[in-house]
């Protein structure tokens, strides 16, 4: 019997995904890669001085470099990245199910980021780092439409995608629904709702909270909003503006913390 043409084109992406690889660069990104017992390291090239400045992190890796003259540093990296003279790829990682990751700790009430349409690789790896530094237990972005991991996004993020979970869905709005269903209250941060995050979370800090994020501009997608629970701003000082993303994302999660009632 012949497959159904979504069958096999499933098959296909898996296969794909299965294949990709990502060129990391920086000090930083590298470093946190080597040391990764979870990264798949296929490859690593760096210069003498940056081998130097990884120190311990290469033999600790198992890795054996392949050391270049600055002048002709051969990882097939775009021009313009300031990669340190330190480049590795590697696989993907897959870090499980929003279910695995999102149920949180027994002494941790979870937090998680959600962004809707934030494509741009700086903003998402800032994202994660405010992410690790506030103690979220995921940022969870679309397959489509979101920034993938990318060498860009990991010296953006300094280290943090090693360590902080990092999620892709197929919609958005249906794991909103299913955060929900685990408890749960969904936030969508737009600039003209009335409440802000601390009248929402009144008396509630103790349940689980997604934060939910637009890109700059169009902010979030109506279905988006329609699925949250709440819409909320992060209070300003008269009239000046917006936040950047990223700048919005650690506010709202310093907001967001648990904090005696």
């Amino acid at each position: 019997m012949k497959k159904p043409q979504w069958v096999v084109e499933k098959e296909q992406a898996k296969r794909a995904a299965a294949q990709e690889t990502v060129w990391l660069f920086g000090l930083h990104a590298v470093r946190d890669a080597l040391l990764n017992l979870d990264r798949e390291r296929l490859r690593l090239v760096v210069t003498r001085n940056a081998a130097d400045r990884l120190g311990d992190a290469i033999p600790a890796s198992g890795m054996e470099p392949e050391v270049c003259e600055p002048r002709k540093f051969n990882a097939p990296l775009d021009p313009q990245s300031v990669h340190q003279g330190a480049a590795l790829e590697v696989k993907p990682l897959n870090w499980g199910s929003v279910q695995d990751i999102c149920v949180g700790k027994a002494d941790l009430v979870p937090r998680v980021v959600l962004l809707d349409r934030v494509t741009d690789p700086h903003n998402v790896g800032a994202i994660m780092r405010s992410a690790e530094v506030f103690g979220a237990v995921a940022v969870i972005g679309t397959r489509h439409h979101s920034a993938p991991e990318t060498g860009a996004l990991a010296k953006s993020a300094s280290g943090a995608l090693e360590r902080q979970p990092y999620l892709r869905v197929r919609n958005l709005a249906d794991t909103m629904i299913e955060l929900q269903a685990m408890g749960y209250l969904v936030l969508g941060l737009d600039g003209e709702a009335e409440a802000t995050i601390d009248t929402v979370l009144a008396g509630k800090r103790d349940r689980p909270v997604a934060l939910v994020l637009g890109a700059e501009g169009p902010g979030l997608r109506q279905r988006t909003k329609e699925t949250c629970d709440a819409l909320v701003k992060i209070d300003a000082a008269g009239g000046f503006g917006s936040l950047n993303v990223s700048n919005a994302a650690a506010v709202a999660l310093y907001a967001a913390q648990e904090r005696a009632q």
